[in-house]
């Protein structure tokens, strides 16, 4: 028996993603942004991503078959993004695969979102082994997952408690006065600057943390440390060293994500690390944990940049997974969750 075709949507935020998968073979990813119409306004305005997903929906799907040289009536499921993301972009990529479904006649997977982006890597890198640990930072999100089964059994050992890496990155560099997205800003600037600069606070790493946050993460202290830090050399009619202030704000978001990572790895007997989500971009984050797994003997395994954005890949590739584990599929009135839980791995 062939391996099954499934068709992928994430409409969770701003990109509007649509990719096929067979197996764990990517056939390909078709991916329409609206980042541009949001960079004036400094951050992602949901009515507009709605609109933008609303337009691009039918063209992307349409590429997305052309390109793989694919009819509808070949795909044997469809995997959507039900959450966690934005209401208004879910509802979109949610109805668009009702649809299809129904017109198809085929099964319905709505999946989670933050899992999908551990998912992917399995369309890079090959199937997971028994036991992994997956790390996922992006704008919205900082999850620790324990992956037993990427489609039965992912286990969330802890998350952000405030703003996520990303979320954090972008308003610094809103403080510093950086175009938005501010995280590959910032990460230009640090590539020059001191991590060592500046002292800046690794939150919820002290011995009375372990108990109940050890390995939860929390980033909105560490934006205001920065803020009142620049805002004292302001104050002083000081010149803002933004390259090492840059350097340094990342070499403490890295260095608590990575620390809190491998000590998750260790007490779970865990030798594979995944690190996935948009954030994986970051230079710092990539450098700190290839030579922190290097040390503890860990591999590893981090997909292309363009697979840890948002992206269809990733949800088709665990709506394939779904399928091949036997997985029941959802019901065609399954609702969008804009904070999913972890816990689940589909609806």
């Amino acid at each position: 028996m062939s391996e099954p075709l499934v068709l992928g949507i994430e409409t969770s935020c701003d990109e509007t993603g649509v990719a096929l998968v067979r197996g764990r073979e990517l056939l390909v990813d078709a991916v329409a942004s609206s980042m541009d119409e949001h960079a004036r306004f400094g951050g992602i305005i949901p009515e507009v991503a709605s609109r933008a997903h609303l337009e691009a929906m039918v063209p992307t799907i349409s590429k997305a078959l052309g390109e793989a040289d694919v009819d509808l009536s070949e795909v044997d499921a469809i995997a959507v993004t039900a959450g966690p993301g934005l209401v208004g972009p879910l509802t979109i990529g949610a109805s668009a695969a009702k649809a299809l479904a129904v017109a198809l006649n085929k099964p319905l997977y709505g999946v989670n979102h933050v899992i999908g982006h551990a998912a992917v890597d399995e369309l890079v890198h090959g199937e997971f082994p028994e036991r992994a640990l997956a790390l996922v930072v992006s704008g919205g999100h900082s999850s620790l997952l324990l992956v037993d089964d990427i489609a039965t059994k992912v286990t969330e050992l802890g998350q952000t408690l405030d703003d996520a890496a990303g979320e954090a990155f972008d308003k610094v560099g809103r403080l510093l006065g950086l175009p938005y997205p501010g995280g590959p800003h910032i990460d230009r600037l640090a590539r020059e600057g001191d991590p060592e600069a500046i002292r800046f606070p690794r939150a919820l790493t002290l011995p009375k943390d372990q108990a109940e946050h050890a390995y939860d993460f929390s980033f909105s202290g560490l934006k205001t440390a920065v803020a009142r830090w620049v805002e004292a050399k302001q104050d002083a009619g000081e010149e803002i060293p933004l390259n090492d202030v840059a350097a340094s704000f990342a070499a403490a978001v890295a260095d608590v994500l990575t620390a809190k990572t491998i000590r998750a790895c260790q007490l779970h007997d865990v030798d594979t690390l995944v690190i996935g989500g948009g954030f994986s971009a970051n230079s710092q984050l990539r450098d700190m944990a290839t030579e922190r797994c290097a040390a503890a003997g860990i591999e590893l395994r981090i997909p292309p940049i363009r697979y840890c954005t948002d992206n269809g890949a990733m949800i088709a590739a665990l709506g394939s997974a779904l399928v091949r584990a036997g997985v029941g599929p959802s019901q065609l009135d399954i609702p969008v969750d804009s904070s999913m839980p972890l816990t689940i791995t589909h609806v």
